[in-house]
């Protein structure tokens, strides 16, 4: 049910450590109403029907295998209104992959991606390195579509950045916004370095968390 939500998916037990090679934190973000939860939860496989806003911050975990690679993909979910902008901006830490979501029906949210969210990725991200996808969303709203692909193009150009249009509700492009995403930055070595830290991080706790299990015996 929601085994891919929270803090699900990430393999407890025994062989849990071996489960993926890099694990990697991804950031959707965008005016609020664009559907970058309805694109989160088309990805991950589930209804999207009536999706409520997010309140704050959600995350939810997904693994999937790309150029021949098993990655877990720690996928955070902001809210697009004001009143929560400084409530997210500690969630740009770290994060190897960043989604910039409009809806291509209504131009504000994709003017305000210029004047509000580039500007807040400026300021919270702590990664150089971090790779940036431009999504517009919406696309199965063709007779409504104010914002046409060039425009989407050229501002994808202009911040060095893929572009892509999707839709949430018929899933075109949906997998392949978060598969180029992935493949984007296992090609840059710092990424790749601190994707594998974490990992590497994550086994080291763990086998420290065995080794000081109780077991007896210590003292005569």
């Amino acid at each position: 049910m929601g085994s891919s939500s929270g803090r699900g998916g990430g393999g407890g037990g025994g062989g849990g450590s071996g489960s993926y090679d890099y694990s990697f934190k991804v950031l959707l973000i965008g005016d609020s109403g664009v559907g970058k939860s309805s694109l989160l939860v088309s990805f991950i496989s589930s209804p999207i029907d009536d999706i409520t806003p997010t309140i704050g911050v959600d995350f939810k975990i997904k693994q999937l295998n790309v150029d021949g690679k098993k990655l877990k993909l720690t996928i955070w979910d902001t809210a697009g209104q004001e009143r929560f902008r400084t409530l997210t901006s500690s969630y740009y830490r770290g994060a190897q992959g960043i989604i910039l979501v409009y809806d291509v029906t209504r131009q504000e949210t994709f003017t305000n991606l210029s004047d509000v969210w580039a500007k807040e990725l400026e300021l919270h991200s702590t990664n150089p390195d971090c790779i940036k996808i431009l999504v517009g969303n919406k696309v199965d709203k063709e007779d409504e579509r104010v914002v046409s692909r060039e425009e989407g193009i050229a501002l994808a150009q202009e911040y060095g950045c893929t572009f892509l249009e999707s839709s949430a509700r018929t899933r075109e492009n949906v997998e392949k916004c978060f598969e180029e995403l992935a493949l984007k930055i296992l090609e840059v070595p710092s990424l790749l370095e601190e994707g594998s830290t974490v990992v590497k991080r994550n086994i080291l706790k763990q086998k420290q968390e065995n080794n000081t299990s109780p077991r007896g015996g210590c003292c005569s």
